[in-house]
């Protein structure tokens, strides 16, 4: 996990938001890493996160059994062809996963699938490489976003 947070903290203009007692975000999020494109370093408002790492169950969100000891999950925001690729469905109509809770592997997310949202619990030897890679994709795809916005005169996500 952290080299997946020290990866992501060196790519330009990435904002790696840790919540903890001192932020004034809920306890629930706190321990987790949410993944932003913001150059001004400053945590962007009404915008996504492009990546999260997860340690623990969501009231809506268990099929990964990451209350268990040492499980956690990286989620990350892909295009509709990637999506494709690594899951073989199109996340327009995921189908559900026979076991949402197996490590190293790449699988729709068991929430947000739908939304382009692919996930890997306790990423290995098998997967690590694949989700550097799919950050590193979703990090420039926010920062096109970025750009777009700033290009068209629109607010910027901090303004």
């Amino acid at each position: 996990m952290e080299q997946i947070i020290a990866t992501v903290r060196g790519l330009d203009g990435a904002l790696v938001v840790i919540p903890g007692p001192e932020s004034d975000l809920p306890e629930l999020v706190w321990g987790d890493a949410f993944f932003y494109y913001a150059p001004d370093g400053q945590m962007p408002r009404n915008v996504q996160p492009y990546g999260t790492i997860v340690t623990k169950n969501y009231p809506d969100d268990t099929a990964s059994d990451l209350d268990a000891a040492g499980r956690w999950r990286v989620n990350v925001h892909v295009d509709r062809a990637t999506f494709g690729e690594l899951t073989g469905q199109d996340q327009r109509s995921v189908r559900h996963v026979a076991d949402y809770a197996a490590a190293d592997r790449v699988l729709p997310h068991p929430v947000y699938g739908a939304l382009g949202w692919i996930c890997v619990v306790s990423p290995g030897e098998r997967t690590m490489q694949t989700v550097v890679q799919l950050l590193r994709g979703a990090h420039d795809a926010a920062r096109a976003r970025f750009v777009r916005r700033h290009a068209a005169g629109q607010p910027s996500e901090t303004d």
